[in-house]
């Protein structure tokens, strides 16, 4: 069977292309803040274990 697409014409086409570009910066701006919110929760989660843990060795791997 024959696939088919619309033809969207000089004017949809270009109503395309932006919205690409917008969705484009959009999911940039949206990964950019993410990572900045994992950034600040790894070094909050860092912090607390200097703080607040100790690293002991287990006695089962020790024999």
């Amino acid at each position: 069977m024959a696939q088919y697409k619309l033809k969207v014409g000089k004017i949809g086409q270009s109503i395309i292309d932006t919205h690409k570009k917008i969705e484009s910066a959009t999911v940039g701006i949206y990964k950019g803040v993410e990572n900045y919110v994992v950034d600040a929760y790894k070094a909050i989660e860092t912090a607390f274990v200097d703080r607040f843990l100790e690293k002991v060795e287990d006695e089962n791997n020790e024999q």
